[in-house]
């Protein structure tokens, strides 16, 4: 069997493996108050342009929304996302569970517009019984989004230009971040990140560690006392550097792109195949995830030699199927499922 099902099938890329091995008999202290991890976040702030951010390390995605968000929101506030994004979908009301409610908006293969979340916002406060109502505390997205599609330049300044005049958060899930800034269409940089968001993750669990996100955020004052809700949250490792070690080895030399950069490749590579041999995209991604539209028998017949992941309910005749690659992904293997089509 191949495997195309999501991006965190494997373990760790080798070098996060060999450096947790050569650290594994060393003694620090606990919950990253360790020389690593305060390594780890030097470099990341390195890389994103903000010398004075906060860098938190948690140990994953659901997780790490929850504690975000939570940490931005008053009590009766909610979050804006696009009815498609991970918090409304696939995170089994995490959000919800924390007491906030999340304010969903059309999405536009997986993206808001800010036209629409600025109309969302004025009429919110128009409404002289606003404050029966949930309020918009802030925004959510995510890059790549859940159809792998990504943010232009130009959108993400226009969101964070609604947020700032509206006076609320925006921030970014970055579970797949480095494959969208591996994508050779992008024009939107880790820096472009920094300076746009007000809070932002990067994924390491789908990039190439065993598991954990960084969170940063720009200014350290829109996370206050960030460490104990990280710790309520369930989200806090007393092993903390391991999460260090970890993130310290994907932002030395360059090891984070080089792994965005692979799966992106051969994503890309696959993608090419599918309309080569006739079949229909059912969106233009430029990420790692690649959403194609197959007969039903050609979807029976794959399953034979390889997995994937239906995208909603089967169809009567067709169905749209995701095909992820990982930056463990072999170039024989995607050689392999290009030859059964």
């Amino acid at each position: 069997m191949i495997h195309f099902d999501t991006d965190y099938m494997e373990g760790a890329h080798p070098e996060v493996i060999r450096r947790l091995t050569e650290t594994n008999l060393e003694q620090t202290a606990g919950y990253g108050n360790d020389p690593y991890t305060a390594r780890a976040k030097e470099l990341i702030r390195k890389a994103c342009g903000q010398p004075g951010a906060a860098v938190h390390f948690l140990v994953g995605g659901t997780q790490t929304n929850a504690t975000v968000i939570d940490g931005l929101l008053a009590h009766h506030e909610g979050v804006l996302a696009a009815e498609t994004a991970h918090i409304n979908v696939h995170e089994s009301g995490a959000i919800e569970a924390t007491g906030h409610k999340v304010i969903t908006l059309p999405q536009h293969e997986g993206k808001l517009r800010a036209n629409e979340v600025k109309a969302y916002i004025t009429d919110f406060y128009r409404d002289e019984t606003y404050e029966h109502m949930v309020a918009p505390g802030m925004v959510y997205i995510s890059h790549p989004t859940e159809y792998g599609t990504l943010y232009t330049l130009d959108e993400l300044e226009d969101l964070s230009r609604v947020c700032r005049e509206a006076h609320i958060p925006l921030y970014m899930d970055g579970a797949r971040l480095g494959y969208g800034l591996a994508s050779p269409g992008t024009n939107v940089t880790l820096k472009d990140i920094a300076r746009l968001c007000d809070a932002f993750y990067i994924g390491g669990t789908k990039v190439g560690t065993l598991f954990g996100e960084a969170v940063v955020a720009p200014d350290p004052k829109r996370l206050p006392h960030f460490f104990p809700l990280i710790k309520q949250h369930g989200a806090l490792l007393a092993k903390g550097r391991l999460l260090g070690i970890q993130f310290e080895t994907l932002f030395t030399d360059g090891l984070y792109e080089r792994l965005g950069a692979h799966a992106v490749r051969l994503a890309l590579k696959l993608k090419q195949a599918f309309v080569q041999k006739g079949y229909r995209l059912h969106l233009d991604s430029p990420t790692n995830q690649q959403f194609v539209c197959l007969p039903n028998e050609t979807i029976d017949r794959l399953a034979q030699e390889a997995t994937f992941e239906l995208w909603g309910p089967r169809g009567e005749t067709e169905t749209v199927v995701r095909f992820v690659t990982s930056w463990a992904t072999r170039e024989a293997d995607v050689d392999t499922l290009i030859s059964l089509l």
